[in-house]
């Protein structure tokens, strides 16, 4: 009996240094995302130029640097910190002798391995194919992956190897399915709107502790690990704030710096859950010394999504990990907790409670007898500050929250 073992793929990265971003915080997220993808990060190489190398992006000294380290130390994978040509793959592979991928390939692929639900799989396989199709043309046994590894998983080997007019049927065929996934989404977070719920979205970089602090706030079960992108499916539970108020809050899928636009574009529907939130937590890991650009990459996305109205508080987890307090970076009013301890949690709920008081809509309303229960919604998530029956109906005067706005739209009488 013999059993078969998967050898872990050991990589080296890559980067070219052209000025436009902070090139060492890049390459330390990408030595975290090699591992969270399964291979063992051996080194990296790093050449300074003005621009990239058209036909193997980086230029050919460097090149045969690479190819000569890569036989020396028997390593069988490149992991390019850019999204590279379908060019520049095939002669980096040529020359190398190994498999190469890029930055875009390797999130895809983690991406491919951690979704778990109908509709997490269905925008991971679109946004695989939408990278995939330009990449078509001309290309043939380079495409093949029959030796498996990271950059294959997805789609899947007879996807890969069909012509482009296949790509689109299940690219079209992807999203059909999706819109019917938002349609049905978009119906449950209506129905919570129409029945007043308040919601609340945890938002922020990946690894920074969303998920431990979904546990940690509402004992939800959800998978918690430390490695990137250990979320991709959005989990919404019930948290009770001190004053009684019951919020429901979703843990979403975790952001990095270029991440990449196919990506985006397929989780922008999982991503505008959280512009409908009545309240947004920004969660960053306080140890990093890149919290402060954790948090403004959030700040830009949410930005784009529309949130700027919303109250959003920046909070700073992970605060165990640094022994001295006064060395916790403190950014605008961020909440300092830690999701492991429970250090600061109820100073964090205090923070919610107070920011869903100040976002309070002020309105007067008629409202006729038979909807005696969005009256009792109204005395349980809002203020009543004067009331009156009439023959018909309850006129108030009332502090509603955001989520109930739409369902007394047309009670309102100013």
């Amino acid at each position: 009996m013999h059993e078969n073992k998967e050898k872990q793929e050991r990589a080296l990265l890559v980067e070219v240094d052209t000025g436009k971003y902070d090139v060492q915080a890049s390459l330390a997220e990408l030595y975290e995302l090699t591992r969270s993808a399964g291979a063992l990060p051996f080194g990296a190489m790093t050449q300074k130029r003005p621009s990239p190398d058209s036909a193997t992006y980086v230029g050919s000294g460097m090149m045969k640097q690479i190819s000569d380290f890569v036989k020396k130390n028997e390593l069988n994978l490149l992991i390019f910190d850019c999204e590279l040509s379908p060019t520049q793959i095939r002669n980096a592979e040529q020359q190398s002798g190994v498999r190469v991928i890029d930055r875009t390939m390797l999130i895809l692929d983690i991406f491919a391995s951690r979704a778990d639900s109908r509709a997490g799989k269905l925008q991971v396989e679109l946004a695989q194919l939408k990278y995939l199709l330009p990449r078509l043309g001309g290309h043939g046994s380079e495409l093949s992956r029959l030796g498996g590894g990271i950059g294959t998983r997805g789609p899947g080997e007879s996807k890969l190897e069909t012509d482009r007019r296949h790509i689109r049927r299940r690219i079209d065929s992807l999203t059909r399915q999706l819109h019917d996934v938002e349609l049905h989404r978009s119906q449950i977070n209506r129905r919570r709107k129409k029945n007043g719920f308040i919601t609340a979205a945890l938002v922020g970089y990946t690894n920074a502790g969303k998920s431990t602090l979904m546990n940690a706030l509402t004992g939800a079960g959800v998978a918690a690990e430390n490695m990137l992108f250990c979320t991709l499916d959005p989990t919404t539970r019930a948290l009770r704030l001190p004053g009684g108020k019951t919020v429901m809050l979703t843990d979403t899928v975790g952001l990095v710096r270029r991440l990449p636009h196919h990506l985006v574009q397929a989780f922008r529907s999982t991503l505008e859950q959280t512009a409908q939130a009545d309240v947004i937590l920004n969660v960053c890991d306080a140890s990093s010394q890149e919290a402060p650009a954790h948090l403004e990459v959030t700040r830009k996305l949410l930005a784009d999504l529309g949130c700027e109205g919303h109250p959003i508080i920046p909070v700073l987890n992970k605060c165990d990990l640094i022994p001295d307090i006064g060395q916790i970076p403190m950014i605008g009013h961020a909440v300092r907790v830690s999701a492991k301890t429970g250090e600061g949690l109820n100073r964090l709920l205090s923070v919610m409670e107070e920011s869903l008081q100040t976002s309070l809509q002020k309105v007067r309303l008629l409202l006729p007898f038979t909807e005696s229960g969005l009256e009792a919604a109204i005395r349980q998530k809002g203020t009543v500050e004067s009331e009156e029956y009439t023959e018909n109906g309850f006129m108030l005067t009332a502090s509603i929250p955001p989520g109930l706005s739409g369902a007394l739209s047309r009670f309102m009488l100013e």
